[in-house]
């Protein structure tokens, strides 16, 4: 091992990593497309986008020309009673680009913090109305919405990886998690749970938050359009606000810029993040409807009461607009449906194996579901072998890529993952 790697085992501490037995780590020294580079020379295919970030692929030159630009004129400033163009397009956008009624933006650093923006909200709506005792929130099991400590209380309680912290978190209502695949018969049955537990909570529920389509980290799942359709008319039958989290999903990957349009519906409050600057930094948003927004403001005390320091920060706004850019003038939609059916062709072949219990696959995601966990840091030295970067977690192996991966690339993808579980 050499002494940075030594250095940043011992001091470094890594995400979802062991401080006693830490997973090792592959020093990188260029990126480039669809590939990482490591300083021991092998060149890697990646497989996962830089956590479903990088959906240009790394090193774009119209990403990279927006961040020198911005530069060259500032970096940043407060956004506490100053604004700039690049923020100003930014939301412009989104407001164009998201579904219908969603008219205005908060800037936030993290998605993450946009779901705890989203939480506050969606709190201080209700106390603004004079009704304090909607104050929890509804959600399915099996989601996934940040790390952050209200993020971390709509995760799954049981399955999610949160559980250590169930006695400081505030108590929130779990629905069963939707059971109809997307691509089955929809089972009215699915829905009663939810609207059950509705019925009974309905005066003490500030909102109900869920991942539109997809269940990412909290399983990988992917679930029937009709659910979420019912959920957004639950939501009006019982004067609940409606928060759809597409930190994962949005800007394309499910085959939809928004996972929402599988389901035809709008929220009242959508989270943004991951690839909304094509994995250059952190940035993410929270956009809510006019009636939200006012709600909001109402009363005492007149304002939101959230300001990240970092907020609107112009480099991370800038090159967001590049890569806004890019999807609204490139191929997405042909990329990811070419990439949607050959995963459906290559991953399938998985099933065949005797360590796999499932293959599901949608737009540019696939997973593969193994009969129990996977040793992570044995698998990814069998990926690095095939010339491929995969991050696998529990008994999940996924792959999320770039938009511009190539047929042949997205083949190197797929046979590395049948061979390790072919030799398990």
């Amino acid at each position: 091992m050499n002494n940075n790697l030594e250095f940043d085992q011992q001091h470094i501490w890594h995400p979802y990593t062991s401080a006693i037995t830490p997973l090792p780590c592959y020093q990188v020294v260029k990126a480039e497309g669809v590939h990482i580079h490591l300083a021991t020379g092998e060149k890697l295919v990646d497989g996962v986008a830089s956590w479903w970030t990088a959906i240009h692929g790394y090193n774009h030159p119209k990403l990279n020309q927006a961040v020198i630009d911005q530069t060259q004129a500032f970096a940043h400033v407060m956004f506490g009673g100053l604004t700039h163009q690049p923020a100003i397009d930014l939301c412009r956008k989104l407001i164009d680009m998201t579904p219908s009624g969603l008219d205005r933006v908060f800037l936030a650093d993290s998605g993450s913090v946009s779901v705890e923006v989203a939480m506050k909200m969606a709190l201080q709506y209700w106390a603004c109305q004079g009704n304090d005792k909607k104050h929890k929130f509804i959600t399915p099991r099996n989601g996934y919405h940040g790390d952050t400590f209200a993020a971390m209380s709509v995760c799954d309680p049981i399955n999610g990886m949160h559980s250590l912290f169930t006695k400081a978190l505030s108590q929130q209502i779990f629905a069963p998690a939707p059971q109809t695949r997307f691509d089955k018969q929809w089972n009215e049955d699915d829905i009663s749970p939810l609207e059950d537990l509705l019925k009974v909570h309905h005066h003490e529920l500030a909102a109900l938050i869920i991942e539109p389509i997809v269940q990412n980290a909290g399983g990988m799942r992917i679930y029937h359009p009709e659910y979420l359709k019912r959920c957004r008319q639950l939501c009006n039958e019982y004067n609940i606000l409606l928060i759809c989290d597409e930190i994962a999903t949005g800007f394309g990957r499910t085959g939809k810029l928004f996972a929402c349009e599988h389901a035809d519906i709008s929220p009242d409050i959508l989270c943004l993040g991951k690839a909304l600057t094509g994995g250059y930094m952190s940035l993410a948003a929270t956009l809510c409807s006019e009636d939200v927004a006012q709600g909001v403001c109402q009363g005492e005390p007149g304002v939101f009461m959230h300001g990240p320091t970092f907020m609107g920060n112009p480099l991370a706004c800038a090159v967001a607009n590049a890569s806004l850019d890019v999807i609204q003038t490139n191929q997405w939609q042909a990329q990811v449906s070419a990439i949607e059916q050959q995963l459906k062709q290559e991953l399938t072949l998985c099933l065949a194996l005797d360590a796999v219990v499932d293959v599901r696959v949608l737009g540019a995601i696939g997973v593969v579901e193994t009969q129990s966990a996977v040793d992570v840091a044995e698998i990814q030295k069998h990926f690095i072998r095939q010339g491929v970067w995969i991050r696998p977690f529990g008994k999940l192996i996924y792959i999320m890529p770039p938009y511009i991966v190539t047929s042949e690339q997205l083949s190197l993808l797929t046979t590395a993952i049948y061979s390790a579980l072919d030799a398990s």
